[in-house]
């Protein structure tokens, strides 16, 4: 596999870069993201009720996925990994830089999400922990009145985090008054456009919807639309797990994304469930298999080997 080290990446930083990078994706230029930033976005809404097991009240249990599963990169907020972390010193983390959750909707107020800590405190707190933080992400709202505070903050992000060997993915979203349309192809395209432009590693949007098309292949224009930038595609809410499987199956090889970032389809499951689906996630991503093999990971008939 090449790399394709970023021009702002420096001299002294290209090894670090390139470990980081190489760890995520396995060494496949893919990447499957565990996604456990949601207790602040969407509260203990997606951790407790009905249909969601009681492993996932206590955010530990993200922690125990992470450890357990193979997965890439694990996803949330360094306020979690600190307190976490000592006693899951061998996952990689990926810290959330920013984070709002969703009471304020967006017909009261375009959304925001301004960034929590800065990158310089994040490599000091990587140096002082010895945690394997390989990177960081943050989330732009696209369409918001608010953007170009967000796609400055983005900016200077992405740079520093290059500056310090790490990887960088982008949460992407158009959303607010403006927006009439969040799945809409051609506006996902414009998103994933825009993380390229900032530079970004990855980029994850929504999978895009419209009438009397298939998903799989609208998304061929935001995959062409991002260039070097690496498409990776969010989870959603919980849904049957083969049709899970199959979509994730088709945005690889019909779409041509790059992975995936899964978390309520993961987390919401008991622990060793949970394992499985991750297992089969990465069994897809990172070896290339069916549906069906991946089905078997997720049933415990099969063991995943990478």
């Amino acid at each position: 596999m090449k790399i394709r080290v970023p021009l702002d990446v420096p001299l002294e930083a290209e090894a670090t870069y390139i470990r980081n990078y190489q760890l995520i994706t396995r060494e496949t230029d893919r990447l499957m993201l565990f996604a456990g930033d949601q207790k602040v976005e969407h509260l203990n809404d997606d951790f407790y009720g009905e249909n969601v097991h009681i492993d996932d009240a206590d955010p530990e249990h993200l922690f125990k996925i992470a450890s357990k599963a193979k997965i890439g990169v694990f996803a949330t907020q360094l306020g979690l990994i600190s307190l976490y972390g000592r006693d899951y010193p061998d996952v990689p983390y990926l810290v959330k830089l920013n984070s709002k959750t969703h009471l304020i909707k967006t017909a009261q107020m375009d959304p925001v999400s301004r960034q929590w800590i800065d990158v310089e405190q994040v490599v000091q707190f990587k140096e002082q922990s010895g945690l394997k933080i390989v990177g960081v992400g943050y989330t732009i709202y696209l369409g918001s009145e608010y953007e170009s505070q967000m796609l400055q903050e983005a900016a200077q992000i992405i740079y520093k985090a290059h500056q310090n060997g790490l990887i960088t993915v982008l949460w992407i979203y158009p959303r607010g008054k403006a927006v009439k349309d969040e799945r809409d192809p051609h506006l996902i395209a414009g998103a994933t456009g825009v993380g390229a432009c900032l530079g970004s590693d990855f980029v994850k949007v929504n999978y895009p919807e419209q009438e009397g098309k298939k998903s799989e292949e609208i998304f061929k224009e935001a995959v062409a639309a991002a260039g070097r930038t690496k498409v990776l595609c969010a989870g959603g809410p919980s849904v049957d797990v083969k049709l899970f499987l199959q979509r994730i199956h088709d945005q690889l090889f019909i779409s041509g994304a790059a992975g995936n970032a899964t978390g309520r389809n993961i987390h919401q499951k008991s622990l060793q469930d949970a394992i499985r689906m991750c297992d089969a996630i990465s069994a897809i991503t990172y070896k290339g298999l069916d549906v069906e093999e991946a089905m078997l990971i997720y049933e415990g008939k099969k063991e995943l080997f990478i």
